[in-house]
């Protein structure tokens, strides 16, 4: 059987020992609402790196408090969370994992509850209960939320700064790749998309305005990093709505990426109209990730309920994607990387020394 998710791949000076990769999930476990990492972070990252991943990658971390999807989201704005962080970095590298961590900033999708927990999942929080003004291309509310403020040129050139100074923060803390988050209807793909931009200046108008605002990110964080250290950019290649920003736009938009210094995207869709009707199930994102691989050449991940082994291994054997994140199913069960070794026959370098004696029949199976 061939072996394609257990071959590491190498994205500028990083070799990931696997294509196996935790996508960045929300955990809302900040408990401080200053943006900290605390021993939650320390024991749900650990695991899956002790589980098999190649690389996992860090929830959406603020770069401005107002970037924040919630209060108890994680932030890189200041050295107290650079310094929380360290400790997730030397974990995750001491079980052989890569660490990345999801640069991103919410925009209209800001300051809401977070999903579990309160009284109004999502719901936009009030000035009383910690609240703040959010931000946008337009002021054009996201379904029941809040309307954000229109973003000024200055406001722009701050969200800018903002990405590469945390950019920095992430490199100092000793992560091994970035990710600017550009998907899922938070502020740059709210400037990608017609729906939500209506702008009538430089950032707004055709797709070179609209991408503007994400070129000048990527600019500015590939510049602020070293030059080994592969940066990634995840986008939702269609919004799944007629004259919403789509798949053509998105082969575009990533061949821009790939002129700007980005090694590889991550392929996700929607989150930015309410109501679309999204075909969810097993691998129904694949085919949009292979599309840009193909008519770009870009690297491409592919994430979206890919949830076994042998699909896993699928989606790579026959030139869908590059690398598989492996999300939920993590959640379920954090040794999916193990299991996915012994299913495909692979050796036991993967498993922690210590935890071999528990897979010893499987290994004599294998």
């Amino acid at each position: 059987m061939t072996q394609h998710l257990l071959a590491p791949i190498t994205l500028r000076d990083l070799t990931v020992r696997n294509r196996i990769w935790v996508p960045p999930m929300c955990q809302y476990a900040a408990a401080g609402l200053d943006g900290i990492a605390t021993d939650y972070h320390l024991m749900h990252y650990g695991s899956f790196a002790r589980g098999g991943a190649g690389a996992v990658i860090l929830e959406a971390t603020g770069v401005l408090p107002e970037g924040r999807i919630s209060p108890q989201d994680l932030g890189l704005w200041d050295g107290a969370q650079r310094e929380a962080l360290r400790p997730v970095v030397d974990l995750l590298h001491s079980f052989g994992a890569a660490a990345g961590i999801q640069l991103a900033h919410a925009g209209r999708k800001a300051s809401t509850e977070p999903e579990w927990g309160t009284a109004h999942p999502g719901a936009s929080l009030t000035a009383a209960d910690g609240g703040w003004e959010t931000v946008g291309p337009s002021a054009i509310a996201y379904d029941a939320l809040t309307a954000p403020t229109a973003l000024d040129e200055a406001g722009i050139d701050e969200v800018v700064a903002a990405f590469a100074a945390s950019a920095v923060r992430a490199v100092d803390a000793g992560f091994d790749l970035l990710e600017v988050h550009a998907a899922h209807g938070y502020l740059l793909h709210e400037f990608l998309s017609p729906l939500s931009n209506h702008r009538t200046d430089s950032y707004g108008g055709d797709l070179a305005g609209r991408a503007r605002l994400l070129l000048r990110v990527v600019d500015a964080v590939r510049a602020a990093i070293p030059e080994g250290m592969p940066l990634l950019v995840r986008i939702s290649a269609t919004e799944w709505v007629e004259g919403g920003f789509d798949l053509a736009q998105a082969t575009e938009v990533v061949t821009w990426l790939g002129e700007h210094g980005v090694d590889m995207v991550d392929v996700s869709s929607g989150g930015n109209a309410a109501g679309a009707r999204i075909p969810v199930g097993p691998g129904y994102q694949t085919p949009l990730a292979a599309h840009l691989r193909e008519r770009t050449e870009m690297p491409v991940s592919a994430v979206g309920m890919l949830d076994t082994p042998f699909q896993a291994e699928h989606v790579l054997a026959t030139g869908q994607a590059d690398v598989v994140r492996v999300g939920r199913a993590f959640l379920r069960a954090p040794n999916w990387g193990i299991d996915a070794a012994l299913s495909l026959r692979g050796d036991n370098e993967i498993i922690p020394p210590p935890y071999r004696r528990a897979f010893r029949q499987q290994l004599r199976r294998g």
